[in-house]
């Protein structure tokens, strides 16, 4: 199995729980936007804990970056990636994923679910070819919220945020329902791409279903 040493360049906090993992990249890693690798830490005990990561950096970019949800409760390996440094190692594995553009649609995404569609939005914007792609992002409150800024640069009016553990001015309130996509979604004939918890996505397929959405337009990761 190919493996490839990744070395830190820099470690950032995007949110309270979420790191941005910038590293040097090898010449023989490739990947489409919304692709993932497993990685694990060049570390004595962690060599062969592999956790998968989606690329949220582009493929032609000279460094590499990885939009990272932490869990610093929890004694596993996001826990032991906030004890990063610069030039420590990591351990780059397989590419892998299903998740990719096929055109113009609709994004759901759920907390760290939002990492497949980082680096496909980026490239859309490098290529100018944003369009009238809309996205919905689910979190429990406004700190949650990954890159936020930046969609709102990107996406205006068509990046639509559901909160639901905090009731703010000029944030939904609640969770995705079927009647709060028919209310914000004009064309179930588009493509839709979906990433986040395993429970959201199954009820929110279900809804798209309801509304008549074929599941050959559904984008998903596979499982």
């Amino acid at each position: 199995m190919e493996k490839h040493i990744l070395k830190v360049k820099s470690i950032q906090k995007i949110t309270p729980d979420v790191l941005r993992i910038t590293t040097d990249k090898p010449e023989a890693i490739d990947f489409e936007p919304g692709q993932a690798t497993e990685l694990s830490i060049k570390k004595s005990g962690w060599e062969a804990e592999k956790r998968p990561f989606t690329f949220s950096s582009l493929p032609a970019e000279k460094s590499l970056e990885f939009t990272i949800k932490t869990y610093p409760d929890h004694k596993g390996m996001t826990k032991e990636l906030l004890e990063l440094e610069n030039n420590d190692e990591l351990v780059a594995h397989e590419v892998f994923g299903a998740i990719r553009y096929k055109g113009k649609g609709v994004f759901i995404a759920g907390g760290a679910g939002i990492t497949p569609f980082i680096s496909i939005f980026r490239d859309l914007k490098a290529k100018n070819e944003i369009g009238k792609n809309q996205l919905i992002f689910a979190n429990k409150t406004k700190a949650d919220i990954i890159l936020e800024k930046e969609f709102e640069a990107l996406l205006g009016d068509a990046f639509i945020n559901v909160l639901s553990e905090e009731n703010a001015i000029g944030y939904h309130y609640g969770v995705i329902t079927r009647e709060f996509l028919e209310t914000y979604i004009t064309d179930f004939r588009q493509q839709f791409y979906l990433c986040g918890p395993p429970p959201m996505i199954k009820a929110v397929e279900q809804q798209l279903s309801e509304l008549g959405v074929d599941e050959k337009l559904i984008t998903k990761e596979k499982i």
